[in-house]
């Protein structure tokens, strides 16, 4: 008998009959007043939950108690309760990898058009204001040879800086937990702390995810800290930023302009106060959204998501500890405390972090990876030495 499945987003064909050759499956074209009662209904004969753009709190989670396994056609994890998934062993698969370019540019769009003020320039024209050469109260600044901070050096923030670096000459520097040996041989980055980012940085990019630690990261007293030359960029999402902190530094120019793709309700309220700003450059949460990228997507998902419904974790796997990993009981073996390789699957945001971190307990050196990334498998060859 095929497992009970509840996919809850529309999905092109050929993925939907993937699911169904596989699952028994029952759709939702995205959960609204009309059916939630119907979704969470079935979500208590579920064994696999798989789509995106709906919240799972750890009580709704509660309810599917037959649940596997579950998947979000997203890389950002932060719409389901992780911990909560990691408590009772079910791994949420994810898309890393497959949108890191197209997020890349959509930085880089952001940056450029709040720098060069393109809506405001666009809107005289269509408006028919445009009826002289413009004069220096038009004028915009440029990325080339300016310096960027990025906040959360990860897999996109490595794709924004090589964009930066070798298309416009900016000079890098970041933010990250830990350091990124890659990114500063590859693009001269030079970490710094958040403070001294925000002081020397003419754009400052935001790419961390969300979580308990990084929501209202950036603040008044960030804002404070900030060129008033400065181009903000938020691509991560909006509670990363304190949103009234910001709106306050674009009215008094505390920094130059914002490019934002993200918001802290959304979609944007229309009465928000930054669609009555000049200095902003607002787009509706486009950073993946190409069709080739998002394509890509929705087949990392569901290949992930049936492959961790057959006991196969090794696809994108969010919270890697609910499967055991490299865990502490392994850590702490004798005979792995010596020089060997040791084999990783799955690159997921935070493992070699984590791993770093727990074999540090031990004795344990994390002092080199490999990484070679097939679609959206990453594997990770770790070699240690105690």
């Amino acid at each position: 008998m095929k497992p009970n499945v509840v996919l809850y987003k529309s999905i092109p064909d050929p993925e939907l009959n993937k699911l169904h050759r596989h699952f028994n499956l029952t759709c939702f074209d995205g959960v609204n007043a009309q059916n939630r009662e119907q979704f969470h209904h079935a979500l208590t004969h579920a064994e696999g939950i798989i789509g995106s753009g709906v919240n799972m709190p750890a009580p709704l989670l509660d309810t599917a108690t037959n649940l596997k396994a579950a998947a979000t056609i997203s890389v950002g994890t932060d719409h389901f309760d992780l911990d909560y998934l990691t408590q009772r062993g079910i791994p949420l698969i994810h898309t890393p990898g497959v949108l890191n370019e197209t997020v890349a540019d959509t930085v880089i769009l952001l940056a450029l058009g709040a720098a060069r003020r393109a809506v405001e320039l666009s809107n005289m024209v269509l408006d028919g204001r445009w009826t002289q050469n413009i004069g220096q109260q038009h004028f915009g600044v440029d990325l080339y040879g300016k310096t960027m901070g990025i906040i959360g050096m990860g897999r996109i923030g490595c794709a924004v800086a090589k964009r930066a670096h070798h298309g416009f000459g900016m000079s890098i520097c970041y933010h990250n937990r830990s350091a990124n040996p890659e990114a500063e041989q590859d693009f001269a980055a030079q970490r710094l702390e958040l403070d001294e980012l925000l002081q020397v940085s003419d754009f400052i990019v935001v790419l961390v995810p969300l979580s308990e630690q990084t929501t209202k990261l950036i603040g008044e007293a960030q804002f404070a800290r900030m060129k008033p030359s400065a181009v903000f960029v938020n691509a991560a999402r909006g509670k990363v930023v304190d949103e009234q902190a910001m709106i306050t530094a674009l009215k008094n120019n505390m920094i130059r302009a914002a490019g934002l793709d993200v918001f802290e309700v959304e979609p944007l309220p229309a009465n928000s106060e930054l669609t009555k700003l000049d200095n902003v450059f607002l787009l509706p949460h486009i950073g993946s959204a190409t069709s080739e990228t998002r394509l890509a997507m929705v087949e990392c998902a569901v290949d992930g998501f049936i492959a961790a419904m057959n006991g196969d974790y090794s696809q994108a796997c969010a919270n890697q500890k609910a499967l055991g990993g490299l865990s502490r009981d392994l850590i702490a073996r004798q005979d792995l405390l010596t020089s060997r390789h040791c084999s990783f699957s799955e690159k997921s945001p935070g493992n070699l972090d984590y791993l770093s971190h727990q074999g540090g307990e031990f004795g344990v050196i994390l002092y080199s990876e490999h990484i070679d990334t097939l679609s959206c498998v990453n594997w990770v060859l770790l070699i240690v030495s105690a």
